[in-house]
């Protein structure tokens, strides 16, 4: 089962995998059912999460909303910390994730609107280098690995922090890898060099624990947010979060 998730999410593409992934993975869903980890999102309970990952980890997506570590941290943070679920916002979320779209179009307190360039579950076509909304427009942004794709990735948070309202604020996650400093190389273009360098073909850069001290160079105020460590460990464990995971929270900066 690892070897073949691992094999699919690197060679099916995205668009692709995100059509085929819900149906696919009925049968696991039916064929996993227990008590040991519940998925907060969807509220569904497994014995075991599926593996996932190109380096397969265990227990990590839930096979009835599609759910990772940080989509059940995140969801819980926005419960937790957050009026997400009860004030009146403009919301705009970026590459949108399976798990999160039904949920969050139900939502009556929501103008929630869906944008990439090229995902199929998105209502809007847009590059986040040049989003085509006017300043102060919003006041949620979720944009979560993206950056790692995109050719300017300060110039698209500059675009976050332009169309943020003054009080807006966001969630910006990405892979971040346990290197001094943030590694890129433009000049690097074939599929299989990135995947080598950057851990994914698709991948420009692979960011390190600069991260967030890099995108307040956009103008955003980034905190690296450790709300994973205010959980008790037995719910940690039961959602199956990772239990070191940063979220890099953004408010709109000056």
């Amino acid at each position: 089962m690892k070897a073949l998730i691992s094999f699919v999410i690197r060679f099916v593409p995205r668009p692709l995998l995100q059509r085929i992934s819900p149906i696919a993975l009925k049968i696991a869903s039916v064929a996993n059912r227990g008590t040991q980890v519940k998925c907060p999102v969807c509220e569904s309970s497994y014995k075991k999460f599926l593996p996932y990952g190109r380096i397969a980890r265990e227990n990590a997506l839930c096979p009835s909303c599609l759910s990772l570590e940080r989509h059940r941290l995140m969801w819980l943070f926005l419960q937790e910390n957050t009026d997400f679920f009860k004030a009146p916002l403009k919301v705009l979320h970026i590459a949108p994730e399976h798990c999160f779209i039904s949920r969050f179009e139900k939502l009556p307190n929501l103008d929630y609107i869906t944008a990439d360039i090229e995902s199929p579950l998105a209502k809007v076509k847009m590059d986040v280098h040049s989003i085509p909304f006017p300043e102060n427009t919003f006041d949620v942004i979720f944009c979560n690995h993206v950056l790692e794709h995109v050719e300017d990735d300060l110039l698209a948070c500059s675009e976050f922090n332009r169309v943020l309202k003054p009080n807006g604020w966001g969630i910006l996650q990405s892979p971040v890898y346990p290197l001094e400093k943030t590694l890129e190389d433009p000049k690097v273009t074939d599929p299989a060099e990135r995947e080598k360098l950057f851990g994914q073909r698709d991948h420009v850069r692979k960011f390190g624990l600069d991260y967030a001290e890099r995108l307040r160079k956009s103008g955003l105020q980034i905190e690296e947010n450790q709300f994973v460590k205010e959980l008790p460990v037995d719910l940690v464990k039961k959602y199956a979060l990772a239990p070191n995971e940063t979220l890099f929270v953004c408010k709109k900066g000056n």
